[in-house]
């Protein structure tokens, strides 16, 4: 499906969702309170601005007595995305985001991969798959990369585990050119950048990836990742303590300057592998 069919796919399910809240006598705020969201939420549903996710659309067709319509829906939608389902829902929130604040303990994450770091990753996961499908992933990648390049938003903040530098995903070329992208990105005031070095020690979020995701018009969201799995957080508690663990990252990290002269030397050492190979 096309981006923009996809996208007036969700208007229609947006403005379906209207007619049939409306029908039943139900406020926004009434029908988030049963489905465990808020009033501003369904109104940002009805508005094809947030897509629901499936459990939420689940308890739509519930409180409706819809007959399973949204569900239906929602799982076609996600079966077209060109993202994994469980991240479909927050590849949509990066473009609404005015700030992006990432963790990232094992490689350089997806808004900042160059095609052939994305190529290398995406081949190691499907090492089976076809040329077509691997670049399919990796154009939509891409695509969503783009947003880095307005100048003003999302303001943009990355910490990365030094096994992110260290590792030579795609090999030692591949990476080298993936840490100096990085690098530019950087000296471009881009991207503010931090290191959490090995000699930190243990740290506030051993266990997967996480993102967190400010607005202009909506509370904040957290995305957390792990294998084949990711969840979208919008509860108020459970994303103050993401970003308090994300606070704390940011204090045992290295400077930006030192962080950023890491890189470099990182990036360097690759070029020097790569040169003897």
């Amino acid at each position: 499906m096309a981006r923009a069919s996809r996208q007036d796919a969700w208007e229609f399910f947006g403005a379906e969702l209207k007619r049939r809240r409306e029908l039943a006598g139900m406020t926004q705020g009434e029908l988030g309170r049963r489905v465990f969201v808020s009033g501003g939420y369904i109104g940002q549903f009805e508005q094809a601005i947030r897509k629901p996710q499936l459990d939420v659309a689940q308890r739509i067709d519930e409180a409706l007595q819809t007959d399973g319509f949204f569900e239906r829906l929602c799982r076609k939608l996600i079966d077209k995305s060109r993202y994994a389902d469980y991240f479909a829902a927050a590849a949509e929130l990066e473009g609404l985001a005015t700030e992006i604040c990432e963790f990232a303990p094992t490689m350089v994450p997806g808004l900042l991969q160059t095609p052939e770091y994305a190529r290398a990753v995406t081949l190691a996961m499907n090492p089976f798959a076809s040329d077509e499908y691997i670049e399919e992933k990796v154009i939509a990648r891409m695509e969503r990369a783009h947003i880095l390049q307005n100048p003003v938003k999302p303001l943009y903040w990355v910490i990365l585990h030094e096994n992110a530098l260290r590792v030579p995903v795609g090999g030692h070329g591949v990476a080298a050119a993936q840490l100096d992208s990085v690098a530019t990105l950087v000296r471009r005031r881009r991207v503010l950048l931090q290191v959490l070095p090995y000699a930190a020690g243990a740290y506030a979020l051993p266990t997967g990836t996480l993102k967190l995701m400010n607005f202009d018009d909506a509370p904040p969201t957290a995305y957390t990742e792990a294998v084949y799995s990711g969840n979208l957080l919008d509860d108020p508690a459970v994303v103050k303590r993401a970003q308090s663990a994300y606070d704390r990252l940011r204090a045992a990290a290295l400077s930006p300057e030192a962080s950023l002269a890491m890189l470099e030397s990182a990036a360097e050492d690759f070029r020097r592998c790569a040169s003897t190979t």
